[in-house]
């Protein structure tokens, strides 16, 4: 499906949205500890972030009206380790260290400063789904 262009919204057709307390904050910490590029900032309160062609939208909630819930975001990167380093520098939590996995993904996982799971993870091998127990339509 085709969208019509509109240079105010990302071109992805799924763009997750987080809430923080303080949506600039947030951006500018997923940018140093994660490697975003900020695409479009709406005042203070909704900051739209790119990574290698997706997108994500972090927005300004206020610590009152935050609720955490138990989702995760996957982004595609060419080095998970190097990613893995990156973002423990900045304070990230570790939930899994870099581990290759017999599906063809090396990822690792961390949570944010606020809370949000984040899962990275790098091709390393186009492998047959059917090897490994998955099933394609």
């Amino acid at each position: 499906m085709a969208f019509a262009p509109n240079r105010s919204v990302p071109e992805a057709s799924i763009i997750p949205e987080l809430a923080y307390e303080d949506a600039a904050v947030a951006a500018q910490w997923l940018c140093d500890a994660f490697g975003f590029s900020v695409r479009l900032s709406i005042g203070t309160h909704r900051v739209q972030l790119s990574h290698a062609g997706g997108n994500v939208v972090v927005t300004d909630r206020g610590a009152a009206t935050v609720q955490r819930s138990d989702h995760r975001v996957m982004v595609r990167v060419a080095d998970v380790d190097a990613q893995f380093a990156r973002a423990c520098a900045h304070g990230a939590r570790t939930i899994h260290e870099p581990t290759t996995y017999p599906y063809g993904e090396r990822q690792c996982s961390v949570e944010d400063f606020f809370g949000h799971r984040w899962t990275f993870t790098e091709t390393i091998e186009d492998i047959d789904p059917a090897s490994w127990g998955g099933a394609v339509p």
